[in-house]
């Protein structure tokens, strides 16, 4: 964990400024014809989008090369990342949801995407619960780090869902191929504000697994105590 210890402030202070950059450019860009200034929102909507999926493809790497190589250090940015990803989870179903009244009418629809991106919130949180529930933590690392790799089949599932089915939601944002793709103006805010992001997911992953290693540190600390307490 030294290693993060010494980006955390140069991966913060650069985080802080790509995000101000990207914040100026999303206030003095134009609205759009169609949606006027709630477009807006697809600059945070799709940014948090692609940074949940970045942060399951990086728990399903890690929880892999946990598996095999069985290190701590996997298991902390393991543990680490699903609460990262089920924040940005939550932002994009939220902001998604903010989005869509105005567009559809309605605040939810069982669309295609929305589902399959509230299945992964759903995989994120249960395994914050599963790794809570057993109290081996040898269990519990290996329990989540296969669960998270079977759950990884609903990456494919929320990428190509408005490819594979007629849905509500539009087309991929950065599909060049696409007649809703992202064009002209509005696209140097959003390709700023994607970099921002995750800038500000790698971030926040540095410091939930420094927060993580110093709770496991605390509690074998405490436990050590306990039992030479009893003795």
């Amino acid at each position: 964990m030294k290693f993060l210890a010494k980006i955390q402030w140069p991966l913060g202070l650069l985080t802080v400024l790509v995000l101000g950059a990207g914040l100026w450019l999303v206030i003095h860009a134009p609205a759009d014809y169609q949606q006027g200034d709630a477009v807006r929102i697809l600059y945070v909507h799709v940014p948090a989008a692609k940074m949940s999926l970045l942060s399951y493809l990086f728990l399903t790497v890690v929880s892999g090369l946990f598996l095999w190589r069985r290190t701590e250090t996997l298991d902390i940015l393991a543990e680490a990342s699903v609460a990262v990803g089920a924040a940005f989870t939550f932002i994009t179903l939220a902001s998604g949801s903010i989005w869509g009244k105005p567009m559809w009418g309605a605040w939810w629809a069982w669309d295609a995407r929305l589902t399959s991106m509230l299945v992964l919130l759903i995989l994120f949180m249960g395994l914050m619960a599963l790794r809570n529930a057993l109290d081996n933590p040898v269990k519990a690392a290996r329990a989540t780090a296969v669960l998270a790799i079977i759950g990884a089949v609903d990456l494919p599932i929320i990428h190509f869902s408005v490819v594979w089915w007629r849905t509500l939601h539009q087309p991929p944002s950065f599909a060049g191929a696409s007649k809703q793709a992202i064009t002209g103006d509005l696209l140097p805010p959003l390709l700023v504000m994607s970099v921002a992001f995750v800038l500000l997911g790698a971030y926040l992953l540095v410091l939930k697994s420094r927060e993580v290693s110093a709770r496991r540190q605390w509690e074998a600390l405490e436990t050590e105590r306990l039992e030479h307490g009893h003795e």
